[in-house]
C-alpha cells in the first residue's frame, strides 16, 4: 500500500503530516510513503532525509495523487483536491464533517467513491488516545497562546523584586480546561503568573488546580461534560451564573485566554463586549476558538485588533508557528493510526475496516459511495 503526502498550500501552514521517521517506522508493515516535493520544507525536513527515509519524493502533486492508495493531510480538503483523489482511494483528513459548512466537502468525497477517514473524529478514549490529531495539535496552541500573550502584554508576568520596588504578577485567566487550557496553564505558572481557569465540566477541577491554578466554580449542579468527554450545551440558567462569574473574573485578568469548543456547532460566546470594556487598557485576549468564530464577541478571525484598549488576537492555526514539534506529534498519531486501519500479509499492506471497532466506526465518514457515519448522514 501506498501512502501519499502533498505538499500543504493553505498560506503560512509549516506542518507536514509525515516526518522521516515515520516512513521508516512504517516500511516494515509494507506501507510505502510517497512525498510531493519540498512537502517538509516548512518543518526543516529536506526531501533527501525523505528520500534517505525510504521514501519516493514525487516532482507534482499531480503525480503524487495518481500512484497513492492513501493520501494524509493536516488541513481540510477542498473540492479542486477531493477532483484530484483516485476513485477507490482512501483520504485521512481532518473533516469537520459535522460542521454545515463542510457539507459540499464530504458530499463530494462521497461521490467520488473515496474512503475519509476523518482525524477529528476519533474517539477520546485509552486506547485512541496515541491518534489523537485533536490534542497533540492542542497541545502547541495552548502553550504557544501564553507565548503570544507574554509578547503583547505590556507588563511582566512573574513576581520581581528589584531595586525599584516589587512588581506584582500578572493575572491570567484561562477559559476552558481542555487539553489546550491545561497546557495554557501550565505554561503561564512556569512563567511566574497567578493563573484561574474556568471550565463547566466540574471534573477537569482536580487537574486545574495540580498545575497551581486556581479554578473557578459556578454555583450550580449542572455538569456539562458528554460520555466522551467533550463539553456540551449547557441550559440558560447555569450560562446566565457562568457569564456573571465569568465577567468578575475577565475584569480583574491582564490575560484571558479562551478555548472552548463544541463539537460541530459555533464556539460559545463567554467574553462580552461589556466585559472587554471592563478590563484595564493593554489587557490581552487570546482567542483560540478563532477557528470557529471565536469565545470573544470582538474577535476576528485571523487578526489581531485592539478595542477598548484590549490586545484581542484571533490568530489561527498556533500550531504551525512551532512547525518542528507539531509535526512531530501529528506524525507520531497518524503513524498509529496508520498501523490501525491497515492489515498485512508479510507481502502487501491493506486497509482493513472493521465497523465493530471503535475507533475505526467513529471515524469513518465516506466508503464506497456512501456517508456511512450515522451522525453525518443524519446532519446531511
Amino acid at each position: 500500500m501506498r501512502v501519499g503526502v502533498p505538499r500543504e498550500v493553505t498560506p503560512g501552514e509549516k506542518r507536514v503530516p509525515l516526518m522521516a521517521d515515520s516512513v521508516k517506522r512504517l516500511a516494515p508493515k509494507k506501507i510505502d510513503v510517497s512525498i510531493e516535493r519540498g512537502a517538509g520544507t516548512g518543518s526543516c525536513v529536506s526531501d533527501d532525509e525523505f528520500r534517505a527515509g525510504g521514501a519516493t519524493v514525487e516532482d507534482s502533486g499531480d503525480a503524487l495523487y495518481a500512484s497513492s492508495d492513501v493520501v494524509v493531510r493536516l488541513r481540510l480538503p477542498t473540492v479542486e483536491s477531493i477532483a484530484r483523489l483516485r476513485e477507490g482511494s482512501a483520504l485521512v483528513s481532518p473533516l469537520f464533517p459535522l460542521q454545515a459548512q463542510n457539507a459540499p466537502l464530504v458530499r463530494a468525497l462521497a461521490e467520488r467513491k473515496v474512503t475519509t477517514i476523518a482525524v477529528d473524529m476519533i474517539p477520546r478514549t485509552t486506547v485512541a488516545q496515541m491518534m489523537d490529531v485533536l490534542s497533540s495539535q492542542a497541545t502547541i496552541a495552548g502553550y504557544y497562546a501564553v507565548l503570544m500573550a507574554a509578547a503583547a502584554l505590556p507588563k511582566f508576568f512573574p513576581m520581581l523584586m528589584t531595586a525599584a520596588g516589587t512588581i506584582a504578577p500578572s493575572r491570567v485567566l484561562i477559559l476552558g480546561a481542555g487539553v489546550a487550557g491545561l497546557q495554557a496553564i501550565g505554561t503561564a505558572r512556569r512563567l511566574g503568573a497567578v493563573v484561574e481557569a474556568f471550565d463547566v465540566r466540574r471534573v477537569v477541577k482536580e487537574q486545574v488546580e495540580s498545575l497551581g491554578a486556581r479554578f473557578v466554580e459556578v454555583d450550580s449542579d449542572e455538569d456539562a461534560q458528554t460520555a466522551g468527554g467533550y463539553a456540551k450545551e449547557t441550559s440558560e440558567a447555569y450560562k446566565a451564573k457562568q457569564a456573571e462569574a465569568i465577567a468578575r473574573h475577565v475584569q480583574k485578568a491582564d490575560v484571558v485566554i479562551s478555548t472552548a469548543l463544541i463539537p460541530g456547532q459555533r464556539a460559545p460566546i463567554l467574553v462580552t463586549e461589556d466585559m472587554v470594556k471592563s478590563m484595564r487598557p493593554g489587557s490581552v485576549i487570546v482567542d483560540l476558538a478563532a477557528e470557529q468564530q471565536g469565545n470573544c464577541a470582538l474577535t476576528e478571525p485571523g487578526k489581531s485588533i485592539v478595542v477598548h484598549g484590549v490586545n484581542i488576537l484571533g490568530e489561527l492555526d498556533l500550531p504551525s508557528k512551532v512547525a518542528i514539534h507539531a509535526s512531530q506529534m501529528y506524525a507520531r498519531n497518524m503513524e498509529k493510526l496508520l498501523l490501525h486501519l491497515c492489515k498485512s500479509d508479510g507481502k502487501d499492506s491493506a486497509l482493513h475496516l472493521d465497523p465493530e471497532n471503535e475507533i475505526t466506526r467513529g471515524c469513518l465518514i465516506t466508503h464506497a459511495g456512501d456517508v456511512v457515519h450515522p451522525k453525518v448522514k443524519e446532519r446531511l
